[in-house]
C-alpha cells in the first residue's frame, strides 16, 4: 500500500536549516530560493538539507506505515537518543523522568538495583555496585557483562532503557542475566529485589591507630561526610592517629566539584586538580584546590581497582600527580571525559560528552586508566601453623639476657603461652565455623591489610630517631 508522504516535517525542517543559513535573500522569496542561495554561500548546507530530507521522509513513513500506531513524541525522543549514543558510550538523551532520576541520584537517593553501568557492545557492562545495595548483595562484580534483563535481551535497548527498566518499585524482582570474565563466560541469573537506595557516600572506622575512610560515590553529601570523619578520626585517635587509608575501590565516579574538593581537603591550597580540554580553546578550563590539607600532611594510602572511575580517577591521579599519597590496589576503569547535562525545554536534558579531562601533570587516563604505585592482586591469604619450633631459648643450658629484669621475663613468658592458648582457640573456633557453615568464618581484605601495614611503615620509620650508643666499658 502506497501513501503519500506529508510536508509537514519537510517544512519544519527547512525552517531550522534556513534559521541557521546566512540571509542572502528578501522574505519575499521562495523557500527554494532561499535554500539555493543558503547552499551558495555554505557548500556543506546542501549536504545538511539532504539528510534532514531523509531523515524527515523515514519519520513521516514510519508514522504512516507502521504496523501499530506509534506516537510522534516517541519517534523523536529515540531519534534523537540514537543520535547521542552513537557519539560515545557516555552521551544519551535524557527524557523528562530520565532526568528526574538523575537529580535525585546526585542528591544522594535514588530507587533501584543501586549499580553504576555503561555500554559495551552493545552489552550491559558493570562499572560498580554501590555498597549495601541489592546489587552488591547480590554479588554483582566490576567488569560483569549483563546480557538479559527478565530473560530480554539488552541488545535490544538502549542504555537508558536498560536502566529504567532497572529501575522500579521497590520491594519488586527482576532477574539478570550475567557473564563473567567476557563474553566467553557462563552466563548465570541474578535475582534481585529493588530497593530504595540511601547512599551514604562516606563511612568511616577506626583500624588500630589508623582512620579507614570509605568514599563509596560522589554527590552532594561527600564532602560534609568526609569532613565529619576527619573531625571524628581527630577526636577519637588525636596525637596516636598514624595516618589514613582512603578507599575508592569500586567508586563510580559522580559531580566533579566534588572530586576536586575532595582532592583539596589532602592538598594545600591554590594548586590545580584537573584541567578539561575541550574542542574550542575557550572553553577549557583549571579547576584548583581550596583551603588546605586537613590532615597535617600525614601518611596517606588511596586504594584503587577496575570499579573506580570517573571523579574517583580525578582524585586518585591528582594525589598520585603531587606525590601527597601512595595508590595501591590495581588498574582503574579508565573513565577520562566529561558529559555536560544540557536541560531541554519541557522534553528532559541531553548528557553530552564536552571534553576530556587530565591529571595536573598532564595525563590523560581516557581508556587507560591510573597504575597504582604498587600493585596489589586481591588475595586469599591461609594462615599456616609452623609450629612452636625451637629456639635459643629452649637449649639446655642457654645463656640468660641480662639485659632484661625477671618481671619482664615472666611476662613474655606469659604472654607467649597467654598467645598460644588464643590461637589454639580461636583455629578450633574458626574450624567449628568452617565445618557448620562450609565456608571461611570472616572475610580478609588483603589489600586493605596492605595499605594498613604500608601506613604503619611509614609512620614508624618516620618516628625512628638516631640512637646514641654509650661505648661499652671495657
Amino acid at each position: 500500500m502506497s501513501r503519500s508522504v506529508c510536508p509537514l516535517f519537510k517544512i519544519l525542517f527547512f525552517a531550522v536549516l534556513l534559521a541557521q543559513a546566512p540571509v542572502l535573500c528578501a522574505c519575499a522569496k521562495t523557500v527554494n530560493q532561499s535554500t539555493s542561495q543558503a547552499a551558495v554561500s555554505d557548500p556543506s548546507a546542501t549536504d545538511t538539507y539532504k539528510q534532514l530530507t531523509l531523515f524527515a521522509d523515514v519519520l513521516e513513513r514510519t508514522r504512516a506505515d507502521y504496523v501499530d500506531e506509534v506516537q510522534d513524541d516517541k519517534l523523536i525522543e529515540n531519534a534523537i537518543n540514537g543520535m547521542l549514543v552513537a557519539l560515545d558510550p557516555h552521551s544519551g538523551f535524557m527524557n523528562k523522568k530520565s532526568f528526574e532520576d538523575m537529580q535525585t541520584q546526585t542528591k544522594g537517593e535514588f530507587g533501584g538495583l543501586g549499580i553504576e553501568v555503561t555500554m559495551e557492545n552493545s552489552l550491559i557492562k558493570v562499572i560498580s555496585p554501590i555498597d549495601d545495595t541489592p546489587a552488591a548483595k547480590g554479588g554483582l562484580q566490576p567488569n560483569d557483562l549483563i546480557t538479559h534483563l527478565d530473560t530480554k535481551p539488552v541488545t535490544e535497548l538502549t542504555l537508558n532503557e536498560a536502566v529504567d527498566k532497572m529501575r522500579g518499585v521497590p520491594g519488586t524482582k527482576i532477574t539478570l542475566t550475567v557473564r563473567r570474565g567476557g563474553i566467553s563466560g557462563q552466563p548465570f541469573d541474578v535475582t534481585l529485589t529493588r530497593a530504595v537506595i540511601h547512599v551514604q557516600s562516606v563511612r568511616w572506622e577506626a583500624k588500630d591507630k589508623i582512620a579507614y575512610i570509605r568514599i563509596k560515590t560522589f554527590n552532594e553529601q561527600t564532602q560534609p561526610g568526609l569532613n565529619k570523619a576527619l573531625l571524628e578520626a581527630d577526636k577519637q585517635m588525636g596525637d596516636k592517629l598514624m595516618g589514613y587509608v582512603i578507599d575508592l575501590r569500586n567508586n563510580p565516579g559522580g559531580l566533579l566539584d566534588q572530586a576536586v574538593s575532595v582532592s583539596g581537603t589532602f592538598i594545600d591550597g591554590g594548586k590545580e586538580v584537573v584541567s578539561t580540554r575541550s574542542r574550542h580553546k575557550e572553553d577549557n578550563q583549571s579547576y584548583l584546590s581550596k583551603g588546605g590539607d586537613k590532615t597535617s600532611g600525614k601518611p596517606l594510602v588511596v586504594l584503587i581497582n577496575g570499579g573506580s572511575a570517573s571523579a574517583s580517577e580525578i582524585v586518585a591521579g591528582a594525589l598520585q600527580d603531587y606525590r601527597r599519597a601512595i595508590l595501591l590496589g590495581t588498574k582503574s576503569f579508565g573513565k577520562g571525559s566529561v558529559q555536560t547535562i544540557i536541560p531541554v525545554a519541557g522534553a528532559g536534558a541531553m548528557r553530552l560528552t564536552t571534553a576530556r579531562y587530565y591529571t595536573p601533570s598532564g595525563r590523560s587516563i581516557q581508556a587507560m586508566g591510573i597504575e597504582p604505585d604498587i600493585e596489589v592482586q586481591p588475595a586469599k591469604v591461609e594462615e599456616i601453623d609452623v609450629g612452636h619450633g625451637i629456639r635459643e631459648a629452649d637449649l639446655r643450658g642457654a645463656l640468660t639476657n641480662d639485659t632484661v629484669s625477671k618481671d619482664k621475663k615472666k611476662a613474655a613468658k606469659k604472654d607467649t603461652d597467654d598467645s598460644s592458648r588464643m590461637k589454639a582457640k580461636s583455629n578450633d573456633k574458626k574450624e567449628d565455623k568452617d565445618d557448620k557453615d562450609g565456608k571461611k568464618a570472616e572475610s580478609f581484605d588483603y589489600q586493605l591489610e596492605r595499605a594498613l601495614d604500608l601506613i604503619r611503615g611509614i609512620y614508624l620509620y618516620g618516628q625512628k630517631a638516631p640512637v646514641e650508643v654509650e661505648a661499652a666499658e671495657k
